[in-house]
């Protein structure tokens, strides 16, 4: 699921002076990169690395088209794979999200590079097939690399297929996602029990922590790879720290805008392997793709982020 509401007139261009910070590297920060260098994150089944920020297309994608606007989503996909990005999430759940998806894939020629990740949404074993299908044809590519079932819905019944199209090469990956920090304990089961899951999707964030207790040590004992919706809380935490600044420490890990700031935040946890933030807007996403470069944060540097935010967002 993606992040953002198609327009974010709170939205945050803070301390400008900043952005050079964002070269720096912190003293005993985890796995620093260099500056000019993506930071990315292995799939544990594989050990395939990918880029630790990709993109969703909840809300922002769901887009008509014979419009500008679908125009325009070009412009973000073209962004998004400038900056070195690869995972592009969608769902049917998103309404015309896939549809636009494949058209921006035609408009640019392509997207050898891309991570290709969707859900089956349905119930029933024909539905989804039906549904799946569908999807292949919206997005114009011969497999997929993540398949999940979107909301755990009739994840038994999927999971035969999932197993199968696996097998024949249609698909590199399967997964499991929920959302809104629901279905915890049910998603927990499926992580410890069923090892057919090579992914789960789930909300993390710097306001939403829960994860962090179970949810996030399971997969990691279990070797799956975690992706993380609602990074943002759908827009909601850059409400919170409206006209307030990034604090000036944070330039030690390359933070000179809140999107920096929480997507840092989320994929610098240890079994988070990449972070799906959505955005209709161009300079969002060079924003959202900006927290790819630089050091992450350490251990005492989280602890620091969340109290600071948590003083400044009230």
């Amino acid at each position: 699921m993606g992040d953002r509401h198609l327009t974010d007139p709170s939205r945050r261009r803070v301390l400008q002076g900043l952005a050079g910070a964002a070269t720096l590297a912190a003293s005993g920060a985890r796995g620093a990169p260099a500056a000019d260098t993506p930071t990315r994150k292995r799939i544990p089944v594989s050990g395939e690395a990918i880029p630790a920020i990709g993109m969703g297309t909840w809300l922002t994608f769901n887009v008509a088209p014979y419009t500008e606007a679908r125009d325009q989503r070009v412009e973000v996909l073209r962004a998004f794979f400038a900056a070195g990005g690869t995972v592009v999430d969608s769902s049917p759940m998103y309404g015309l999200a896939e549809a636009a998806v494949g058209y921006c894939r035609e408009k640019l020629g392509g997207a050898p590079a891309m991570f290709a990740a969707t859900k089956v949404w349905t119930p029933t074993r024909l539905a989804g097939v039906a549904q799946m299908n569908l999807s292949f044809k919206l997005w114009g590519v011969p497999r997929f690399d993540l398949m999940q079932v979107h909301n755990m819905v009739d994840w038994e019944t999927h999971l035969e297929t999932l197993r199968e199209w696996k097998g024949q090469g249609r698909l590199r990956y399967l997964g499991i996602t929920t959302s809104h920090g629901r279905r915890h304990e049910a998603l927990l089961d499926v992580i410890e029990r069923v090892k057919d899951f090579d992914a789960v999707q789930f909300s993390y964030s710097i306001a939403d922590r829960e994860a962090e207790q179970r949810l996030l040590p399971a997969a990691a004992a279990r070797g799956k790879a975690v992706l993380i919706n609602r990074p943002f809380r759908t827009g909601e935490l850059f409400e919170r720290v409206a006209g307030k600044p990034v604090p000036a420490w944070a330039a030690e890990i390359g933070c000179g805008t809140w999107a920096q700031y929480f997507l840092k935040f989320v994929i610098s946890h240890p079994a988070v392997t990449c972070a799906i933030p959505a955005t209709s807007s161009v300079e969002h996403m060079r924003e959202n793709m900006a927290a790819l470069r630089g050091p992450l944060p350490d251990e005492r540097q989280r602890a620091r982020m969340i109290d600071d935010f948590e003083k400044l967002a009230g």
